[in-house]
C-alpha cells in the first residue's frame, strides 16, 4: 500500500532507521546519560538535539552525493549485496555484545582522528557537544552511505529532492525522539541507567538489525532465482 506513496514510505523508512541507529550506545547516549543524571533534562535534550541535527546532515550528505551513483546497474547489485553483509555485521556485534565500556568505531585510526576533531572544536555548550560527537565518527557517515544506498536499491527511497527530503526528516523525528525520551527516562529520577538496561537496549537493537538483514537477504535470494527462470 505505501509502495503507491513514495513520500510517506520514504519518511516512514527514515523515521525507522533514525531511530535503530540511535538506540545503540555509543558516544551521545552516554553522554546524555552522564549529563542528564547531573545537569537534568534540558541540558541533556540539546546535547540530543545536537546529534539529531548532524545525524539528519550525515543522511543528506549520504543521498545528495551518492544518490545517482547508487542507480546503475552493476553498483546497485553490489550495494545491496554490501547491505546485507554490513547490517548482518552490526547485528551480530550487537547482539553478542557483553559491556558498554566502547562505543561503535571502524578502527583505531578513526577513534583517533575522532579525538583530533573533538580536541580542536573542543564544544563547550550542550548542543555542540552533541553536534560534535556525531561530526567527529566517521562511521556514522558511512552507515547512512550504506543505508542510503540500500534505500535507493530497494526504492524505499526514491532519487528525488522530495522523497530523500522526506527521509532525511523521517531520520530527524526518530533520532530526536528517541534522544527526548532517553533524556527524560535519565534526568527523571537523577540517576544513571544501568549498563544491564543499557546491554538490553543494544540486544535489541542488534535483534532488529538481524531482522533487516534476512529480510533483505530474502530479498536477494528471491531476486537470483526470479532472473535464473
Amino acid at each position: 500500500m505505501l509502495a503507491d506513496h513514495p513520500i510517506p514510505l520514504a519518511a516512514l523508512t527514515g523515521f525507522i532507521s533514525g531511530l535503530l541507529i540511535c538506540i545503540p550506545v555509543g558516544p551521545v547516549n552516554l553522554t546524555i546519560i552522564h549529563e542528564g543524571a547531573r545537569r537534568g533534562f534540558r541540558w541533556a535534550l540539546l546535547i540530543g538535539l545536537g546529534a539529531t541535527m548532524m545525524e539528519a546532515v550525515y543522511c543528506a550528505i549520504a543521498f545528495t552525493g551518492f544518490a545517482s551513483f547508487f542507480q546503475k546497474g552493476l553498483v546497485k547489485a553490489a550495494m545491496e549485496l554490501t547491505s546485507f553483509v554490513f547490517l548482518l555485521f552490526l547485528g551480530i556485534k550487537f547482539v553478542l555484545a557483553k559491556n558498554v565500556a566502547a562505543p561503535t568505531h571502524l578502527s583505531a585510526a578513526a577513534d583517533k582522528l575522532e579525538e583530533r576533531i573533538e580536541g580542536r572544536l573542543h564544544p563547550h555548550s550542550a548542543f555542540m557537544i552533541g553536534f560534535v560527537r556525531v561530526m567527529a565518527n566517521p562511521a556514522v557517515l558511512l552507515f547512512w552511505i550504506i543505508l542510503a544506498a540500500n534505500f535507493i536499491s530497494r526504492e524505499w527511497v526514491e532519487p528525488t529532492g522530495a522523497s530523500r527530503f522526506a527521509c532525511v526528516g523521517g531520520v530527524a523525528v526518530g533520532a530526536g525522539l528517541w534522544f527526548t525520551c532517553l533524556s527524560y527516562v535519565v534526568s527523571l529520577r537523577h540517576k544513571q541507567i544501568s549498563e544491564k538496561t543499557l546491554l538490553r537496549l543494544e540486544h535489541f537493537s542488534g535483534i532488529a538489525l538481524l531482522g533487516l538483514a534476512f529480510l533483505h537477504g530474502a530479498n536477494i535470494i528471491w531476486q537470483l532465482a526470479r532472473h535464473r527462470i
